[in-house]
């Protein structure tokens, strides 16, 4: 059996080696003489996101470093590339998170957004029989293990007084979890934005429930130690240009759908659902979401997902302010 070390060794390489496959550069730009000069900041993205509206806002105009993009279907394979140090800097959920420091990963949140989180939804079948989370007792429900879809599925099965024996969780990766649905395989879905505007708009998906009262809504910007030491003006400079491109994006869902959709190839009309209902805006990381932080954190430990209590406040930096 190969050790500990070796294990780490190994995980690394095998997400650096899909990293290879998914990674695009921003190599070069107006005016800059020679871009090999240039500082270089790896961010990680799920579904060309940050990406898109950054790109919509002009947010990556006359940028003083590179960016190399590194795209993810979900946050549990991005966690898994910034605790290998693969990316400095991705966006993850509250509770993905969560997940990703249970399991030993030297991260700091270093900024945060709240959204209205309609988007986040259990899913069924346009010709399901089933009405209510109740109705999921006895049924196999799919999601992405540690994923804001993973904590909707306690959450709610908490708020209807079902065990979580009372269902089978089945572990898939988005793309996966679709075709299980439409197969029939699994009797629901639990999924988020893009996933669940394009579940609704392709297949006429019915959302069982959303996680409006159950989800704290929060999203982090998340950055490896070594980058906050090693990158810190990059990374500050990055953070600003997200910030301004989240508050842009608010008024203008049009624009950042019609980008992201050259980008990704989404429809247009699902994106500018993505975005609309969405809502998603910076907010400062203070106490009131370090607050709501641990109490995802203890969802977790209660339906022992992570083996024990998480202390979430050293799992933040606020010294990188709003602009």
């Amino acid at each position: 059996m190969a050790s500990p070390r070796l294990r780490d060794v190994l995980a690394k390489s095998f997400v650096l080696a899909a990293l290879a496959l998914t990674a695009v550069g921003l190599t070069s730009w107006p005016g800059m003489a020679c871009a090999a000069d240039l500082p270089v900041l790896k961010v990680g993205d799920q579904s060309l996101q940050t990406r898109g509206i950054l790109e919509a806002s002009g947010q990556l105009k006359d940028l003083p470093y590179q960016i190399e993009w590194f795209n993810f279907p979900a946050a549990q394979p991005l966690g898994e590339a910034l605790n290998a140090g693969a990316v400095d800097v991705g966006g993850l959920g509250d509770a993905p998170l969560v997940f990703a420091l249970a399991a030993g990963a030297q991260l700091r949140a270093v900024a945060a957004t709240r959204s209205h989180p309609v988007d986040l939804a259990i899913v069924v079948g346009a010709h399901s029989s089933l009405t209510d989370v109740t109705s999921l007792k006895g049924k196999r429900i799919a999601t992405t293990r540690g994923s804001i879809g993973h904590f909707l599925v306690l959450a709610a099965l908490k708020k209807a007084n079902i065990p979580l024996s009372g269902v089978t969780l089945v572990f898939l990766a988005p793309a996966d979890a679709k075709a299980a649905l439409a197969s029939g395989s699994v009797d629901a879905w639990s999924v988020w934005d893009p996933y669940t505007a394009l579940s609704e708009s392709r297949d006429h998906d019915r959302i069982l429930v959303n996680g409006v009262g159950l989800s704290e809504g929060l999203s982090y910007q998340v950055a490896t130690e070594r980058a906050i030491a090693d990158k810190r003006a990059v990374l500050a400079d990055f953070l600003r240009r997200v910030a301004l491109g989240q508050q842009w994006a608010l008024s203008h869902p049009e624009e950042v759908a019609a980008m992201q959709s050259r980008v990704t190839g989404l429809p247009p009309d699902v994106l500018k659902t993505v975005y609309q209902r969405g809502q998603v805006h910076p907010v400062a990381i203070d106490d009131g979401v370090i607050a709501a932080q641990q109490r995802t954190a203890d969802t977790y430990t209660a339906a022992s997902v992570i083996p024990a209590r998480l202390d979430v406040k050293a799992s933040f930096d606020r010294s990188f302010p709003l602009p």
